[in-house]
């Protein structure tokens, strides 16, 4: 069997950017003296006016923003910090007039409006009244908006017996996690982040001697202003040392934990740029559900980072998808993009594959999942329809004939296809199968959009004996596509390997 000959199933379920779902996000329309301005105009207010214009606002928001009079309030707070001085904290406002003023900082920001696309998906961790043979699953989605920034955004759904496909409809509202305020800090970790960035001088040596095994984000900050102010004290900071505080402060600042409250729903639940690296976007999140040794799970995503000139690989983790936690991929092994890590452990270590060289898939095995020192190119672009680069489409899947990669190929007119490879169990080193033609690639009908001849995905679940697969079309919106998994395996060869 060929791979033109595997009867792939494309479903009419498509999901659509939304531009009507909006998350209320900061609004910081200049500096200290543009906001001192502004709050002043707002202070001139007569009180009839602002009870007046605060009924109207809700009126207009309310129903597309969830608790928005208390994110008016929590905004204000933050505003007040900005212009002490004209908001000090024994000044006397009414609870309108406060949050009116912090309405004047927020705007809407549409997460959709311009695409939704590259998913991966994973099994729910709550299977709780799913019927026998069902799987309710998680979908992530790389959701694009003004300013061509992505988040991670959130869909639930069952495939049902039979391996119909069923996506529930979205939240209405959007909302943010809070931030978890002393995430803490493995210091063996830092250490070896730090030697790999070159933060190694006397400034750095000394700053980590006074912290502990592990320790909060605060107790850095604490260490470093004690260093600074001792410098200070003994004849003044050197400029070394100064960058040397900043480089630690920003990756202390790029590792983070966040969390979502247990009764928003999961569609409701965004993850938007948070950290110093992921200013321009967090890019094609690839989940995977990953079985410890012990029997235990937890579910990684590996995704790029951008911060507006370089592009960081970063990993999130997560027990429940309500609270994650955000670090840095380390060593010199972990750059570029398209990272996706296997499932399992492999003879005791983790295994990940990537693609450092822009063309080609390599793979590497480390002792921690946040360090990444060697690699080594495993497929290199073969085919027509590959020759300017492959790469992964999500982590590993494992079957009894082998771990399925489904692939990414770019060929003539930068069009994208997706293949499909075989790799030998125990040892994944070993290619054992490959398809020599693409098992999908962008009918008529789904060629155009945002990026014209595009099909991609992040991460495909195995349902049964059946293969599901949602996939980005022309990087605007998101279709199906199933897939026997007999005819895929029975369509590798191993003379294209």
């Amino acid at each position: 069997m060929t791979a033109n000959a595997i009867a792939v199933t494309r479903t009419s379920l498509v999901l659509r950017p939304d531009a009507a779902r909006v998350l209320l996000r900061p609004f910081q329309p200049g500096d200290a003296q543009r906001v001192s301005q502004i709050v002043g105009r707002i202070l001139l207010l007569p009180d009839e006016q602002v009870s007046t214009l605060l009924e109207q606002i809700c009126a207009e928001f309310c129903r597309r923003h969830s608790q928005i009079h208390k994110r008016f309030q929590v905004r204000f707070e933050q505003v007040r910090e900005q212009v002490h001085e004209l908001l000090a904290p024994d000044t006397s406002l009414s609870e309108q007039r406060c949050q009116l003023i912090g309405s004047y900082f927020l705007a809407e920001y549409s997460l959709e409006s311009a695409a939704l696309f590259n998913p991966s998906i994973v099994p729910h961790p709550d299977q709780t009244g799913v019927q026998p043979g069902a799987v309710r699953f998680i979908l992530s989605l790389r959701a694009t908006g003004e300013g061509h920034v992505s988040s991670i955004t959130f869909r639930t759904g069952v495939i049902h017996p039979g391996h119909r496909i069923e996506v529930s409809p979205p939240d209405s509202f959007l909302t943010e996690p809070r931030q978890i305020p002393n995430p803490q800090y493995e210091k063996p970790l830092f250490g070896r982040k730090l030697q790999e960035l070159g933060l190694t001088g006397d400034f750095a040596r000394r700053l980590t001697r006074r912290l502990a095994a592990t320790f909060s984000l605060q107790e850095l900050r604490n260490s470093i202003d004690e260093e600074m102010n001792r410098e200070r004290d003994s004849g003044g900071v050197l400029q070394e040392d100064l960058d040397t505080a900043q480089g630690i402060w920003l990756v202390a600042r790029s590792n983070c934990e966040v969390q979502f409250e247990p009764h928003q729903r999961i569609s409701e639940r965004i993850i938007f740029p948070a950290t110093p690296s992921q200013h321009n976007g967090i890019e094609d999140a690839r989940f995977v559900h990953f079985r410890n040794d012990d029997g235990s799970s937890i579910y990684y995503a590996t995704f790029t980072a951008f911060d507006g000139k370089v592009v960081v690989p970063e990993l999130v983790e997560t027990g429940d998808f309500l609270r994650f936690r955000f670090t840095t991929l380390n060593g010199p092994a972990a750059q570029n993009k398209g990272m996706a890590l296997f499932p399992r452990k492999i003879a005791g270590r983790y295994a990940m594959l990537s693609r450092q060289d822009n063309e080609s898939i390599s793979l590497m095995f480390s002792d921690n999942v946040h360090f990444w020192n060697e690699r080594e190119i495993l497929l290199k672009p073969a085919f027509s329809w590959e020759l300017v680069q492959i790469g992964n489409c999500g982590s590993p899947i494992e079957t009894e004939a082998g771990w399925l990669v489904l692939s990414h190929g770019v060929g003539p007119m930068r069009k994208y296809c997706i293949g499909a490879f075989l790799l030998d169990l125990k040892d994944p080193r070993k290619v054992i199968g490959r398809l020599a033609e693409p098992l999908l690639q962008p009918h008529p009908e789904e060629r155009e959009g945002y990026v014209p001849n595009v099909v991609y995905t992040c991460g495909a679940l195995l349902h049964g004996r059946r293969l599901i697969i949602p996939y980005g079309l022309a990087d605007q919106a998101t279709g199906f596509a199933s897939v026997a998994l007999d005819d895929v395996l029975a369509a590798m060869r191993p003379e294209a390997c």
